[in-house]
């Protein structure tokens, strides 16, 4: 089947999706939980941050790889199949379709809307208006994306130079504030609450990933983004190593700016607050727009991916309706249907996120984190992937031995310290992923794709 998807972004929007869709919510949105997770133990912490990093370096190195040589409709599916055959790539496809890809766009939207809340002085951030405002969020990022790719494309480099701006200004700034007054340095040496490191390490290690997913989206995009084989694997290299550094200077210069007793109380406010004691209260709202700017972002991001869900299962003749979810809009150059289907289901998931965590959740057992668990079982996916890289006898030794036993270390990690943090709430999702699973293989069907 011949891809109907235009060549249309080049190195920058590569570097610029990686980049953009992994910083921004992320990194506001847990810095304050691994905080608690860590009883405000810093260098701890800052552990947690570096593990997250390397885990997510090593799996886009060796991706990397694989992007240099395959070139398909979406990248991580295209290496599923090189490397374990069809049966396996429209399992993994299914589940970033169905879970994974709508699970992080609505948690995103919920993100921003939440933050939006806070800038805005809304007394309860996480009800009824906040809800409204996650899916209006989530309706505009879907129109953008929708109607016009190459205008969500610009806005996903704006919104990263954006989103960086903030960032950067707390890592110098904060640092610089805090070696001088010494909050730093008491930071450092003051821990808040005494916890069991290793538990404590497990259960931030896992708050990062969050923080740091986002960076397989790029993939989707594999066969959209000009001479790919090269600038795939430099904007996956370059952009993971990029997002380790800005996050781990950003955490530091959050201690500068404020004790860790009062961050940890400080809750979703917690990093407004830190803004406002740097830049004063004018100050420190103009940099939490763009605080919110860099959700918006990563959400764009995200929910590119999210509409290319079912197209990149019916670009192969798999999955329900491919004629259908593989139709592209001659108007837009766009897989509609796809699309249609990729919001209406980030909505349902977004329904979910609510009902699950509230005081007295919806679901009752099968209420689990939706923000952490489909990332981590998108890990557990990888293993299989990068093991079977291994036998690429053309392959040099650290390519094809060094790198890919890093990166099945890191997500062999991830998935101990997610049963270890999550425990009974790993069963209900994997009971529930199951379920989605089953009825994703009733319509996997062998077929040439012509």
């Amino acid at each position: 089947m011949e891809n109907g998807l235009h060549k249309r972004y080049g190195l920058p929007t590569a570097m610029a999706m990686v980049v953009g869709i992994v910083v921004g919510s992320g990194v506001f949105f847990k810095a304050e939980k691994v905080l608690n997770c860590t009883g405000g133990d810093l260098k701890l912490g800052i552990l947690a941050w570096i593990i997250g990093g390397i885990i997510m370096i090593s799996c886009a190195y060796s991706f990397a790889v694989m992007a240099a040589r395959y070139e398909k409709v979406n990248g991580i599916v295209d290496y599923a199949e090189a490397t374990l055959g069809s049966g396996y790539s429209y399992t993994l496809g299914w589940i970033l379709t169905m879970v994974y890809y709508p699970n992080l766009t609505a948690v995103l939207a919920w993100v921003s809307a939440r933050y939006t809340c806070v800038l805005f002085g809304v007394e309860d951030i996480t009800g009824g208006i906040c809800m409204v405002i996650a899916c209006f969020f989530l309706v505009c990022s879907y129109a953008l994306n929708a109607m016009s790719p190459v205008l969500a494309g610009k806005f996903q480099v704006a919104a990263t130079v954006i989103k960086l701006i903030p960032l950067l200004l707390m890592a110098v700034a904060g640092t610089v504030f805090g070696l001088k007054t010494g909050m730093t340095s008491y930071n450092f040496n003051n821990i808040v609450t005494e916890v069991p490191a290793g538990a404590a390490l497990f259960t931030a290690v896992v708050a990062t990933a969050f923080a740091y997913d986002g960076w397989i989206v790029a993939t989707s995009i594999n066969s959209e983004i000009k001479d790919s084989k090269k600038n795939l694997p430099r904007a996956l290299v370059g952009g993971t190593f990029i997002i380790m550094t800005v996050y781990i200077l950003y955490y530091v210069g959050l201690a500068g700016a404020v004790t860790n007793e009062k961050m940890m109380a400080g809750g979703e406010a917690g990093a407004r607050i830190a803004f406002e004691t740097i830049f004063s209260s004018v100050g420190g709202t103009l940099v939490f727009v763009f605080v919110i700017i860099s959700c918006l972002g990563t959400l764009n991001g995200v929910m590119l991916a999210c509409t290319r869900g079912l197209y990149s299962l019916s670009a192969r003749k798999k999955g329900p309706r491919p004629e259908m979810f593989g139709e592209i809009s001659p108007t837009t150059n766009m897989p509609t249907n796809s699309a249609i289907f990729g919001v209406l289901l980030a909505a349902f998931w977004l329904l979910y996120f609510y009902g699950a965590n509230l005081t007295t959740p919806w679901f009752g057992f099968f209420s689990f984190d939706s923000s952490e668990l489909p990332i981590v079982a998108i890990y557990a996916m990888y293993i299989p992937i990068f093991l079977k890289m291994m036998t690429f006898k053309d392959l040099p030794v650290f390519k094809r031995v060094v790198a890919p036993c890093i990166a099945v270390c890191g997500c062999i990690f991830m998935v101990v310290a997610a049963c270890f943090s999550h425990r009974g709430a790993v069963i209900a999702f994997l009971i529930v992923l199951s379920v989605i699973t089953i009825i994703g293989m009733s319509f996997f069907k062998e077929r040439t794709v012509k």
